[in-house]
């Protein structure tokens, strides 16, 4: 299997409208290059072979909505998203794909050594400036990564590639310069290569620093994602109390509501602004409290006259919003995500993932949620990827780029 090559721009199934805003750094400033932004971030998904995606390049902005028919991908591409996520945190390929058949294109073919995968990568942008990744996985006969390519500014960074079938490694080069242009050396085959990169690289020379930094922004830039889709049958039954770190599914809703109320008021004091915004009839606060079952923790809302309402008796659109609506409030310290704590926080992103952004909301509700995640995307410290089945209500919203898969014409 031979690596992804897709040119610069190259993507047949998506149309971008309208075009992002992108933060940037103080073009004068001590920190990064002119014209990129100074938190590392996915600027572009790489689909070069994956599942139903044949070479797309998916441009990601600081809010971007996914939409085409059913069928056309949305949430393959945020699978494909959160799965190179994975692999820069370090986890296993196995442990990423545990189904990888499914990742490859249903009309690929295996080549003669009976070998069939797919093909996944991404740009990352920060002080180092675009950074590409692109990653080739073997799914047949044996699940192992093939080839892994890192570039920058048209060099090659870092090339791995499977030389002896027989032996669990890939062959590895990373760019040195100097003297000895190049370093080679194994790597796992069942690991990101990139994400090894610091282990392996010493820094000696200013070569080998480059490789460095811009292995640091990649994995940086994938780190810290947080996959969300509430799952309102979840959500209305009490839970125990546990760590306060709110669940992909945000089935434990009460649990993070308990927390988070009396660490931060101004927060707090928006998120019951968009209940009140959201839900039906009036919202006083948001807030959890103890229930009869000892040990458990329920959801309510404050009506403001003595009245509060459980969380179980509100309607799914209801309590999506609400868990939506939390999660772009909250950050990395709340939600259940791999934050690299070796980094200050300041140049950290956050990344949700929202599949399905829209169901079960009404025009109001989906209104009120765009508008929010539009306003706390635009501060830089989180980005946010959602999948909706029309986007014509998000058409003209400023800061959100509506990204339409399928080929179809956009809103």
């Amino acid at each position: 299997m031979s690596l992804p090559s897709p040119r610069p721009g190259t993507a047949r199934s998506v149309r971008l409208v309208p075009e992002p805003h992108q933060p940037v750094t103080d073009p004068d400033g001590p920190d990064g290059a002119q014209g990129h932004p100074d938190r590392p971030c996915v600027t572009e998904l790489l689909l070069s072979a994956f599942a139903g995606h044949r070479n797309a390049a998916v441009p990601l902005g600081p809010f971007t909505l996914l939409t085409g028919p059913s069928g056309s991908g949305k949430s393959t591409a945020l699978r494909a998203y959160e799965a190179l996520s994975r692999l820069a945190g370090g986890t296993a390929l196995a442990e990423v794909f545990p189904d990888p058949d499914a990742c490859v294109p249903a009309r690929a073919r295996p080549d003669a050594q009976r070998r069939r995968g797919f093909r996944i990568g991404c740009t990352a942008d920060g002080p180092e400036g675009p950074v590409r990744l692109e990653v080739a996985v073997q799914a047949e006969p044996d699940l192992r990564i093939v080839g892994e390519r890192l570039t920058a500014g048209g060099l090659v960074l870092l090339e791995t590639a499977l030389r002896d079938p027989g032996r669990r490694v890939v062959q590895a080069a990373w760019h040195t310069a100097g003297t000895t242009p190049v370093t080679r050396g194994p790597l796992p085959d069942d690991r990101l290569g990139t994400a090894l990169l610091p282990l392996r690289v010493a820094g000696r020379t200013p070569g080998q620093r480059r490789v460095l930094a811009a292995a640091e922004q990649m994995v940086l830039a994938l780190r810290s994602v947080f996959a969300c889709d509430p799952r309102p049958e979840g959500m209305r039954a009490p839970v125990p109390a546990g760590t306060g770190r709110l669940l992909g599914g945000c089935d434990n809703l009460a649990d993070v509501l308990w927390r988070t109320r009396t660490e931060c008021a101004r927060r707090h004091g928006l998120l019951v602004a968009a209940a009140g915004a959201g839900c039906a009839g009036p919202v006083a606060d948001v807030l959890a409290e103890p229930c009869h079952d000892a040990g458990r923790i329920r959801a309510v809302l404050d009506r403001g006259d003595g009245t509060r309402t459980e969380l179980g008796r509100l309607g799914d659109g209801e309590l999506r919003y609400l868990a939506l609506a939390l999660v772009l409030l909250t950050g990395p310290g709340v939600l259940e995500v791999d934050a690299p704590g070796e980094v200050p926080a300041a140049l950290q992103t956050l990344t949700v993932l929202a599949d399905g952004l829209d169901r079960s909301l009404d025009a109001r509700q989906r209104a009120e949620l765009l508008r929010l995640a539009a306003r706390m995307c635009e501060r830089g410290h989180i980005r946010a990827v959602g999948t909706v089945s029309d986007a014509s209500w998000a058409a003209g919203v400023p800061g959100v780029a509506v990204v339409r898969l399928g080929g179809t014409p956009g809103p």
